[in-house]
């Protein structure tokens, strides 16, 4: 339907006004030059770049220079080193003891004091650290997931305001040449000075849609730019096809999906460590033994003495219960929060599936009978004035009303991608892919 759009052939008003109605590459126009989005620092307007961009580029800079995605990865580096800290043994301790300060009385020791830990202590604490290191590892997927996801929705928006902004234009320039048409009519004597203002109404109504339109392309490249990283390159135009629809994922496709999807994994791992850190407590409760070895060296008897030892803590009063408790509850807490997740995203896909598939119906009907009735109704209108049968406000009105179907279909086909891209949040990858061209007329 938008190739119809884009292919739309230029039509006289009359021969009498001069007026070309529609040039043949109404979407495909460039706009005028927008200002820039920001300035450099030295406070010179950056020269935005001439190359269109395109969605491929748009994720390849966004998971290569976001921010999001550069502090996640930051936290895989942290979390490297608790599990180096975690594989650490206990220090050994060196003790120096000196008896008595007189010569012949004195008594000298030196002694090795080693700990071993024991419980599981080390294992259980080593499981802890690369749980934590995979939810990391797993947060950067999922970080991911939705940078691209943003990306995506972000640049169909970005399409769909840069062509609301061309068709916009397109009726801005009509409505201009046609003002001075009227004009040049009511100077001859042909019309009534009503009509030129009338049309001159008209005008100023379309340039206000105009000026609209074009806010919006902004904002929307502005949004798009501020995805792509701390540094993202100038561009005035995005390059793509925004009628290329994603296709509705099945029930079973979802299901599947949503079962290995990168939140739901993350919050499974979480259960996992929880579980760690209950073990880590719980082998807490075993005490640890100190082994001490060392020689002692009494002055009296001029010979060393060797030191043996093993030191065990009595667990009568802390038995670490508290920190246990804590652990396991904590660890339920992160069950019921895994079940939680679950149901959420199991509603969040299936109302995205749902939003998708209602647009997709308005699609069709905007590409079955709403565009060609309103092309029909303003082709009617070209020809009846050309024969003398309507008034020009009648053809201009024709042209805003299948104009304004085209915005319509534009923005339904921005929601689509919008929803499809809130599924592909959720599920974890991309579930978007074009269906087969319309049939085109």
């Amino acid at each position: 339907m938008l190739k119809d759009i884009h292919n739309y052939n230029a039509r006289a008003v009359a021969a009498g006004l001069l007026l070309a109605l529609m040039t043949g590459t109404a979407f495909a126009q460039l706009l005028p030059t927008a200002p820039a989005l920001g300035q450099s620092a030295n406070g010179v307007e950056q020269i935005e770049a001439a190359t269109p961009l395109t969605l491929q580029k748009a994720i390849a800079l966004a998971l290569d220079g976001n921010l999001d995605l550069a502090i996640a990865r930051r936290e895989i580096e942290a979390t490297q080193g608790q599990v180096i800290q975690g594989q650490a043994r206990p220090n050994p301790e060196l003790a120096y003891l000196l008896e008595d300060q007189r010569a012949q009385t004195r008594t000298q020791s030196v002694q090795i004091n080693l700990p071993i830990e024991m419980g599981g202590k080390r294992a259980a604490r080593i499981t802890a650290a690369e749980r934590g290191r995979d939810i990391a590892a797993e947060e950067l997927n999922v970080r991911r997931v939705e940078v691209r996801a943003a990306v995506v929705a972000a640049f169909f928006e970005t399409l769909a305001a840069q062509e609301r902004a061309a068709l916009a234009q397109a009726s801005a320039d009509l409505a201009r040449r046609a003002t001075d048409a009227v004009a040049k009519r009511v100077a001859a004597g042909k019309v009534s000075p009503v009509e030129e203002t009338k049309a001159r109404v008209a005008e100023a109504g379309v340039r206000v849609e105009l000026a609209q339109a074009q806010s919006e392309q902004r904002s929307a490249r502005a949004r798009l730019a501020s995805l792509l990283g701390a540094n993202p390159p100038r561009f005035t135009q995005v390059a793509g096809s925004v009628d290329d629809l994603p296709v509705i994922p099945s029930l079973d496709d979802i299901q599947q999906r949503l079962s290995a999807s990168s939140a739901l994994r993350r919050a499974q791992l979480e259960v996992e460590r929880r579980r760690s850190l209950a073990d880590v407590e719980r082998s807490k409760q075993t005490p640890d033994i100190t082994v001490s070895l060392g020689v002692k060296r009494p002055n009296e008897l001029q010979r060393n003495q060797l030191m043996l030892g093993v030191s065990v803590p009595l667990p009568l009063f802390d038995r670490n219960q508290g920190n246990l408790l804590e652990a396991l509850k904590r660890e339920d807490k992160a069950r019921d929060e895994l079940q939680a997740l679950n149901v959420r995203l199991d509603t969040e896909v299936l109302q995205a599936r749902e939003r998708l598939a209602s647009v997709r119906g308005e699609i069709d009907v905007l590409q079955r009978e709403v565009l060609p009735g309103a092309k029909s109704a303003y082709d009617a209108a070209t020809v009846g004035f050309e024969n003398g049968k309507f008034n020009f406000l009648e053809v201009l009105d024709a042209q805003r009303t299948y104009f304004a179907a085209q915005s319509q279909y534009l923005k339904a086909l921005a929601e689509a991608h919008r929803a499809a891209a809130d599924i592909d949040r959720v599920l974890g990858e991309s579930a978007a892919s074009a269906t087969p061209p319309a049939n085109k007329e």
